[in-house]
C-alpha cells in the first residue's frame, strides 16, 4: 500500500498485516545497508579506494536509507491507527 493510503478505512486485521509488512521491510533495509557497508569495507581493505567499492554502495545506501525513512513514517501512521482502534 502506498503512503497516501487512508488507513482509517482498513480493518484491524488489514492494519496488523500492513504493520507486519512494514516491519519486515524495515529489517530488510537494515540488512541491506549492513551488507553494503561490508562490501565497502572489504573493497577498501582488499583493493583500496575505488569507484566500484565506495561510490556505488554508498549511493545505494543513501537510496535505501531515504526509502526507509518514508517507510518509518507510514509505519507510525499505521501504529497510530491501530492504537486508536484498540482504545475504541
Amino acid at each position: 500500500m502506498s503512503a497516501q493510503e487512508d488507513y482509517s478505512k482498513l480493518t484491524l486485521q488489514e492494519l496488523l498485516g500492513e504493520e507486519k509488512k512494514l516491519k519486515r521491510n524495515e529489517i530488510f533495509a537494515a540488512a541491506s545497508i549492513g551488507f553494503l557497508v561490508g562490501v565497502m569495507v572489504y573493497g577498501v581493505v582488499r583493493n583500496g579506494f575505488g569507484f566500484l567499492y565506495v561510490a556505488i554502495p554508498l549511493a545505494m545506501i543513501v537510496g535505501i536509507y531515504r526509502n526507509s525513512q518514508s517507510q518509518k513514517q507510514v509505519l507510525q501512521q499505521v501504529r497510530a491507527e491501530i492504537s486508536l482502534r484498540n482504545r475504541g
